[in-house]
């Protein structure tokens, strides 16, 4: 597929979107291009994984292309809250969410208490400008325990209650999860799940928790049951848009 084809329209949900990372490869001095690309297949939301670089660039090309980005992955790690904020607001991104923590910050309870702190930090800076704070698991999170439980449970615990959670389904199921009972569980956090149908990577981990995979559709049905946006990731070798393309055919009807 060339930068200027269009891919066939799909009409999708509202509580539809997908991140942008999963189409890294084509962003750069395509990416305006791919945001029509996204426009296109029925997109009306993206999340995009950079607004730092050029917030003001970003926020005109996803205005062209008709998209909105009401979610974010931003490094508030690593980087000062308040250019976060200042770029959330530029690009009109209502929740900014951690997308990554260090995998030693889950070995003991010390770690998961500094790593809340920070968060809780950031978060009520975030509320003075009207805007939210969440955190995005891996696997890690799950399959590090403390004092019996998994360690994301401690986290949520630990988090102040204007922190939402985006649960990445398959790899929290990979690290221990049982999906299908956490997500109605914890309804009133989570607003937002990553979802893929694709098959998992060879050198993917095995799965500890109740698998996902070939069960999308249930897991989409409840992510619809608790008000949660789903956001598409996909990650394949090569051209990623054909497996866009699938995968967003797949979610949209499972949600119409």
């Amino acid at each position: 597929m060339t930068d200027t084809t269009v891919p066939p329209s799909i009409a999708t949900a509202s509580a539809l979107s997908i991140q942008l990372y999963s189409l890294r490869d084509r962003l750069g001095d395509r990416r305006a291009a791919t945001l029509a690309a996204l426009a296109a297949l029925g997109y009306a939301q993206v999340e995009p994984y950079d607004i730092l670089s050029d917030p003001e660039q970003l926020a005109r090309e996803l205005a062209a292309a008709g998209l909105t980005a009401p979610t974010a992955h931003v490094k508030l790690l690593d980087t000062s809250v308040e250019r976060a904020i200042a770029a959330a607001r530029t690009v009109g991104v209502e929740t900014l969410i951690v997308p990554w923590a260090e995998p030693a910050l889950f070995a003991d309870r010390a770690g998961v208490t500094a790593l809340s702190e920070r968060i809780n930090l950031a978060a009520a800076r975030a509320a003075e400008h009207g805007l939210r704070v969440g955190y995005h698991n891996h696997d890690f999170e799950f399959s590090a325990r403390i004092d019996g439980r998994p360690a994301w449970e401690v986290l949520v615990e630990l988090l102040d209650e204007r922190v939402v959670l985006e649960v990445d389904t398959y790899w929290a199921s990979v690290g221990g999860a049982d999906v299908f009972e956490l997500l109605p569980r914890l309804a009133d956090r989570i607003r937002a799940v990553h979802v893929n149908d694709e098959e998992p990577e060879p050198d993917d981990p095995p799965t500890l928790g109740v698998p996902v995979v070939g069960r999308m559709r249930e897991v989409t049905a409840l992510a619809a049951d608790i008000g949660a946006l789903v956001v598409v990731e996909v990650v394949v070798g090569g051209d990623p848009l054909p497996a866009v393309e699938r995968n967003t055919r797949f979610f949209a009807e499972a949600l119409s």
